[in-house]
């Protein structure tokens, strides 16, 4: 009875790892750093709800792992998603999961996270609906339905807004009660630097997604294109909070700890001539961002002291 056993609890484990991978945890700091930073405003308003926090923040972690799957289920059923180069997340081209359990993982996902928003929707208020709703939408539709907007170019802006300036003023305001002006522009660092990492992600990707006929901005204007954008997003994330800083004290001056390791990650992102070497910017752009987003909560709190 033993060896049946151990490999019952070889197998559980190894679903539990696939499960891990499937929902890409490298990337779920573009979740949490919003909500983190939207939160600590919160705080510094005396309005930290430690309950709605933690609510807030699993229903937004929730939402990019049900993308995440959506993504991932999608590329299975395009013709060049069969050809691309995998990455160790796709658990679909691996075997390690069935794309019926992806769809049924990302319906949990979604599923939980509306569940969550309608319990905050009904403690504070139906502006908070609308943005849910928005942002549901978004993320289904990004990676999703017929026509994919990351597919159609268009994947950036829509990043930048709802992962950005959005997800910051509704954990503010789901604590709050009601929106501030602090967080939808503390929103644009974290936007631009969330938008990076799609950046980033698309030169990794840019002979899959040439010959798939995506049109996403690196395909449609080159390489190059992708780098100045990257640089930019990274260096208006920086720009735009020393800006703030001017309103809030040079507590906020601290994220400028993780200028060391954007230096670092341009330096790759401009150098890298092959698929292997963009890849390695995109951890490191998730990474970059994390560190920039606790800082910036951080910097928030201390100044809130």
């Amino acid at each position: 009875m033993k060896p049946p056993h151990r490999f019952g609890r070889m197998a559980i484990k190894q679903r539990i790892v696939s499960w891990i991978l499937a929902s890409r945890p490298f990337s779920l700091s573009a979740s949490v750093v919003p909500v983190l930073v939207g939160s600590a405003l919160a705080f510094r308003a005396g309005s930290f709800d430690g309950t709605r926090f933690g609510l807030v923040l699993v229903g937004a972690v929730l939402v990019q792992v049900g993308t995440n799957l959506v993504d991932e289920y999608a590329d299975h059923l395009r013709p060049a998603g069969q050809h691309k180069l995998q990455a160790p997340y796709k658990v679909i081209a691996r075997g390690m999961l069935s794309p019926v359990e992806v769809r049924a993982g990302a319906l949990a996902a979604f599923g939980l996270a509306t569940l969550i928003g309608l319990y905050l929707v009904r403690v504070t208020g139906w502006p908070l609906l609308a943005l849910c709703l928005a942002s549901l939408a978004a993320a289904y539709l990004y990676a999703g339905g017929p026509r994919p907007l990351g597919d159609l170019g268009i994947g950036w802006p829509i990043v930048f807004i709802f992962m950005g300036p959005v997800m910051v003023a509704g954990s503010y305001y789901a604590q709050a009660g009601g929106f501030s002006t602090d967080a939808w522009l503390f929103g644009v660092p974290v936007g631009c630097l969330v938008t990076a990492i799609l950046v980033a992600n698309d030169l990794r990707d840019f002979e899959e997604d040439l010959a798939a006929g995506r049109a996403t901005p690196v395909v449609r204007f080159g390489l190059g294109f992708g780098r100045f954008a990257w640089t930019f997003l990274v260096g208006g994330a920086f720009i735009s909070l020393a800006v703030l800083a001017s309103g809030f004290g040079l507590a906020l001056l601290l994220p400028l700890a993780a200028a060391p390791p954007a230096f670092q990650t341009a330096r790759r992102v401009w150098s890298a001539r092959t698929r292997p070497e963009r890849a390695d910017a995109l951890p490191r752009t998730a990474a970059l961002h994390g560190w920039f987003g606790l800082l910036t909560a951080g910097a928030i709190l201390i100044g809130a002291a």
